[in-house]
């Protein structure tokens, strides 16, 4: 397939726009003239949309097929939730209307929605107040760090350390590291859950925070969460919920009735907006009674006489995250989410979630090595080691997939999994897709043990083949090439 600029014609035009009627302006400087025209192709109109609809084709996303990333939650979209962000009332909002003076009046809709919004996080996790500020999922997580940093610090007794499993997330350590901590990492027992002998002897006054996923990044569900929350509150340090993976629990725990103090939650994951390429995201952060007051602001208010504003931030506050009131359109995809499946559908999706992953297991657990041999939670983990000592990588398996028209799962996460691959089926596909994944899966151990190079030579049916994807990263040129 060609590029645009390849089907580029000099000349050629896909609109004609009349002759402007304004006075021509110069611009303030001449330094911001281009000294040559752009260089945008220039095709027809028709040229243009067949190019870009044949390269839509292309795309992998979760409406075409099955995305069994785990971590990542690549769940369905409820095309309802998308209708509801696009209402011309939610849609056509200035983000700034809300802040400006008498702007709160025009915008009693919105803020409403965001207050209640605000309100069924509160009910689903615990927690007393939620800020819907955070950006994406690792600002929230940023934020949490922010406010325990500031906690600590109103009390007169900054610390110096953040304990964290070595199966978190990455941006776990990375939000402490940024927040001014040093990083402790903890390791993971032979039972998938953290090595609680270790974390005691690390659990020092120095601890600022501990930080969790819960179930954890191999789709366990600790055992001992409740004993971890004690140990950390008798020495004065906080528990952070790290809620990337809500969606194996949502409506079935509450992370505060457990023992969290601070929790984030990936809206553009558990509650159905688009995830990665497919849109913005939103990591709302919410806090205990005793933290609410940490919490970035404003945060939206219902009045005395019935109206909604936005209130803050106070003194004690970590302040503002942005120019604005969060991704709005996401938090409208996700308040209309709770609002389809309600309480009860929440939970029944976290079930299924359950069901699915563990059906998955059960079938695959003879194929691949289980290195943690547990009944999982909303995602599971196997490794291709057995595979690796016959030359065969995880790697192969996945580029495997996509010839069998699967989006391959996650691969070498966690770290701690030699040649991981971690599978998230959600709670939205149905069993004759999940045998159609694990039929495939099958297939390529066999391959790997009777004809090991059909696999290394994998995909050959995608546009391109098996790429040097270090070399494209550490060489990015997207640059065309000038004639």
């Amino acid at each position: 397939m060609k590029l645009i600029y390849e089907k580029s014609v000099p000349g050629r035009r896909g609109t004609a726009l009349p002759v402007s009627d304004v006075p021509a302006a110069p611009l303030p400087a001449a330094s911001l003239l281009r000294s040559a025209p752009a260089g945008l192709p220039e095709t027809s109109e028709l040229d243009a949309v067949r190019h870009f609809t044949n390269l839509s084709r292309r795309n992998y996303s979760v409406d075409s097929v099955f995305y069994p990333l785990g971590s990542c939650t690549m769940k369905y979209n409820p095309k309802a939730v998308e209708a509801a962000a696009a209402r011309e009332g939610f849609a056509g909002l200035h983000p700034f209307l809300g802040r400006v003076p008498g702007g709160a009046e025009r915008v009693q809709g919105a803020l409403r929605l965001l207050c209640e919004l605000q309100s069924a996080l509160c009910d689903l996790t615990g927690m007393a107040g939620f800020s819907l500020q955070p950006l994406a999922g690792a600002q929230g997580e940023l934020a949490g760090m922010l406010m325990v940093r500031a906690r600590h610090e109103a009390a007169g007794e900054p610390r110096k350390t953040v304990l964290v499993p070595d199966a978190a997330h990455g941006t776990n350590p990375a939000s402490a590291a940024m927040a001014g901590y040093e990083v402790v990492s903890i390791p993971t027992g032979p039972d998938g859950q953290m090595d609680i002998s270790a974390y005691r002897r690390k659990l020092t006054e120095e601890v600022a925070a501990v930080v969790l996923t819960c179930p954890n990044t191999l789709g366990i569900f600790n055992r001992q969460i409740g004993e971890i929350c004690e140990s950390a509150r008798a020495v004065g340090a906080l528990v952070y919920y790290d809620g990337a993976n809500l969606n194996a629990v949502m409506g079935k725990i509450k992370p505060g009735e457990v023992g969290f103090d601070i929790v984030h939650l990936n809206l553009h994951k558990t509650f159905a907006a688009p995830h990665g390429g497919g849109g913005p995201g939103a990591g709302p952060v919410g806090a205990r009674a005793e933290l609410v007051e940490f919490l970035p602001g404003p945060v939206v208010v219902k009045k005395p006489g019935g109206e909604y504003g936005l209130s803050g931030p106070g003194e004690k506050s970590i302040g503002l995250l942005a120019p604005f009131y969060g991704n709005f359109s996401v938090l409208v995809k996700a308040y209309a989410y709770i609002l389809l499946l309600g309480m009860d559908g929440l939970a029944s999706a976290s079930e299924k979630a359950v069901l699915n992953a563990n059906y998955v297991l059960a079938k695959l657990k003879g194929d691949y090595d289980l290195p943690y041999a547990r009944v999982c939670m909303h995602e599971c983990v196997f490794s291709a080691a057995r595979q690796a000592a016959g030359g065969i990588h995880a790697l192969d398996i996945a580029k495997f997939l996509i010839d069998a028209g699967f989006h391959p799962p996650t691969v070498y996460f966690p770290l701690i999994v030699k040649e991981a691959m971690m599978i998230e089926p959600t709670e939205t596909e149905s069993k004759e897709t999940l045998d159609e994944f694990v039929a495939a899966m099958t297939e390529a151990a066999r391959l790997a043990r009777e004809d090991p190079e059909k696999l290394k030579s994998a995909p050959v049916s995608s546009p391109v083949g098996r790429l040097d994807e270090t070399r494209a990263a550490r060489e990015l040129n997207l640059k065309f090439p000038e004639a």
